[in-house]
């Protein structure tokens, strides 16, 4: 059994102790694990079936249609027809097919409605569809997984990078300090959304792409934050006696004082991944983010914009999931920063 310390009991006691922070963090980890899941809840492909007593998994694999008799060399479509009565069988007793919860993917247009897209919520498309047919539950899914990963690996090479230099300024001080925080202050200084723009429309919109743009300005948030603290710690008692026994610099920040400036980075990273996701939605919604087709949250939005009266359901629809998903976010990001403020004991 792992013993853990007094003071990591405290900080846990008091981000239980945020109840709102607390819930929130449950409700975002029962989101994330449903998004990362989002093939075997919101596909078109089956999730398992059995044709001649063998099983297949087009989840996982794609498998061409004379797989199962048919007469094309290409993926299987398993939403004909056709392709369905040659996997059960005419009477429906030679095989069978698992599909999952929601029959559509991101990218799959439904050709069943009536009526000319976008269409209004159904029992067969429980949010109804976008303005290219497609279902609005699938884009949501996988656009909100997207979003979270998306934000969740520029918050930590972000992070990264911040407590890198605001730890080189802070323990050294000096010209070399004076140095950086000028050409800081001159980068950060600069019109963030229109080098955003700008880059965008320069290079082929991508996942990675994206985030190099986005990576040239995130990583300015931590940088005050660390250097502020190791600006405190490097005249400590403890980090003289470090100097005085000749430790390498490199060991007396890394074991000594980024512990103590990594109190003040935990507590800003989920507001960084906040705007982590923010940005990305704010790109999508100006046409600049992921590719066409893409399951993005910011495309749903101005799709919203562009049917807000025809079809307020998609406006309604994204609003509440980045409302949601956001507010989750700064809860938590609250409930971190009690835990870690040393002021705040135990009742």
């Amino acid at each position: 059994m792992i013993q853990l310390s007094p003071i990591t009991q405290r900080r846990l006691y008091q981000f239980k102790n945020n109840k709102r922070g607390y819930w929130s963090f449950w409700i975002f980890l029962i989101l994330l694990f449903v998004a990362l899941n989002a093939k075997f809840i919101a596909n078109d492909n089956p999730i398992m079936l059995s044709y001649k007593g063998e099983l297949y998994f087009p989840v996982f694999v794609d498998y061409p249609e004379t797989v199962f008799g048919g007469d094309f060399e290409t993926n299987a479509e398993y939403r004909d027809k056709f392709v369905q009565e040659l996997i059960v069988g005419k009477n429906g007793d030679e095989g069978w097919i698992l599909w999952p919860p929601i029959p559509f993917s991101y990218d799959t247009i439904y050709y069943g409605i009536s009526d000319p897209p976008p269409t209004p919520p159904d029992y067969v498309n429980w949010l109804g569809t976008d303005g290219q047919g497609r279902d609005v539950v699938a884009r949501v899914i996988y656009g909100f997984r997207i979003s979270v990963i998306f934000g969740l690996i520029l918050t930590l090479i972000s992070t990264i990078i911040g407590i890198t230099i605001g730890a080189i300024q802070g323990y050294y001080g000096g010209r070399l300090d004076l140095f950086m925080q000028r050409a800081i202050e001159a980068w950060a200084s600069l019109p963030y959304l229109y080098i955003l723009i700008i880059f965008s429309s320069m290079f082929t919109p991508g996942f990675w792409s994206l985030l190099i743009i986005l990576l040239l300005f995130s990583w300015l948030k931590l940088v005050d934050v660390v250097r502020a603290e190791f600006l405190r710690a490097r005249n400590f008692d403890y980090v003289r006696a470090a100097k005085a026994l000749g430790i390498s610099d490199t060991t007396i920040i890394v074991r000594h004082v980024l512990p103590n400036a990594m109190v003040a980075a935990l507590t800003y990273m989920p507001f960084v991944l906040t705007a982590s996701i923010t940005s990305l939605t704010a790109l999508d919604f100006l046409g600049l983010g992921m590719p066409p087709g893409s399951p993005s949250l910011g495309e749903l939005l101005a799709q919203g914009k562009n049917h807000l009266i025809e079809a307020p359901w998609l406006g309604i629809t994204a609003f509440l999931t980045l409302t949601t998903m956001l507010s989750l976010l700064t809860f938590i990001g609250e409930a971190v920063r009690d835990a870690f403020d040393p002021r705040k004991g135990i009742g």
